[in-house]
């Protein structure tokens, strides 16, 4: 497996992004779609955990054009107000279109066998959950998304696998959200929802507060078993 940082070209200009391939040289591609804290290390580990279970994983600079480069960490109050910052300037819809031309990028790349799936993690749990009514990716993967429920009006759109990992304590998603987002994609054969009793927001996020490694164990193996069956 190795990494580098390399450039994607969307419609407005270049962006940056975290690139990581598996040892055998390809596999199915993974975006990877950061939290508020930018492409930091927790991001890079995910996308290189990614790349050492066989697949190509990407993670784009999604927060290129308020700041290119963010890499914080959610360790002291300063960078969670950073963090807090950012996350208010971000476009979305900007935001979406750079994942568009991300799936875009990998399934051009040397590295991609084809097939490119998502996975999101905070903020990103919501654009995972947007990549599937939005974008042409192969599957998505949502943890902890925040505002799923008032993007529910697209679940109609969604038309490839989605599975969205919910926290029951989430502080940022409370219970009477996850209960609009269950009843929104209720009936929908393409989603997969797993609920985690007494877990709270960022479950899966190593060194974070509520990191739980039997939750995350768990979360991550669905993420896998999903992306093998979707991406080969």
């Amino acid at each position: 497996m190795s990494g580098s940082d390399i450039s994607i070209k969307t419609s407005d200009g270049a962006m940056g992004g975290y690139l990581a391939t598996p040892a055998s040289g390809s596999g199915p591609g993974v975006v990877v779609i950061q939290e508020i804290f930018g492409v930091n290390k927790v991001m890079r580990d995910i996308t290189d955990e990614l790349a050492a279970a066989g697949y190509t994983a990407l993670c784009p600079d999604l927060f290129w054009r308020i700041e290119p480069g963010i890499q914080i960490t959610d360790q002291t109050e300063a960078e969670w107000q950073q963090a807090f910052g950012l996350y208010q300037k971000f476009d979305v819809d900007a935001g979406m279109g750079d994942i568009q031309a991300t799936v875009d990028t990998l399934r051009t790349h040397d590295a991609c066998t084809g097939k490119v799936g998502a996975v999101g993690f905070c903020l990103g749990g919501l654009l995972a959950y947007l990549t599937a009514t939005r974008t042409d990716a192969d599957a998505a993967v949502g943890y902890y998304g925040v505002g799923i429920e008032g993007k529910l009006d697209e679940a109609s759109n969604i038309s490839k696998p989605l599975m969205l990992h919910i926290a029951e304590e989430d502080g940022f998603c409370n219970k009477e959200a996850q209960a609009q987002i269950k009843a929104g994609l209720d009936g929908n054969a393409h989603v997969t929802i797993h609920s985690y009793a007494g877990m709270d927001h960022a479950f899966a996020r190593h060194g974070g507060e509520h990191y739980n490694a039997d939750a995350a164990g768990q979360a991550n193996q669905r993420t896998l078993d999903l992306f093998k069956a979707s991406l080969g």
